[in-house]
């Protein structure tokens, strides 16, 4: 029994022990000095911005979409509770915020799709 209790004393000893022989001391630089780091951003190329740009054109249809959807289930719920002035005002609404939206990302998806365009013609010649 004490031969048991030496030997788990023993190995609690090197456990615990263990983790102050594996840190190393050298070569560690003082805490008031940070590394230098540049930075600098790199660029997007000519194929990032094309592909932004077919993003947000995406981006817009899909979002129109949902609001075309949205504004045609408030539509569909006030035409059935009898609101018919309700109803055409939820449609039109739908339909003014998807066209804003299909609008808006499709010009500025075309605006990023030109500038890569003429980035890759301006790389090219």
């Amino acid at each position: 029994m004490r031969n048991r209790i030496r030997a788990l004393s023993v190995c609690l000893v090197f456990v615990i022990a263990s983790p102050a022989w594996s840190q190393s001391t050298g070569n560690q630089t003082p805490a008031s000095e940070p590394e230098k780091v540049s930075k600098k951003k790199a660029k997007r190329g000519p194929g990032g911005d094309v592909g932004s740009g077919a993003a947000n054109i995406g981006t817009g249809a899909a979002s129109g979409a949902g609001s075309a959807a949205t504004g045609a289930a408030k539509g569909a719920a006030d035409l059935g509770t009898l609101h018919p002035i309700g109803a055409a005002s939820a449609v039109g609404s739908g339909a003014a915020k998807a066209g804003t939206s299909v609008a808006v990302g499709t010009a500025k998806g075309t605006a990023k799709i030109g500038k890569g365009v003429g980035r890759a013609f301006k790389k090219l010649f």
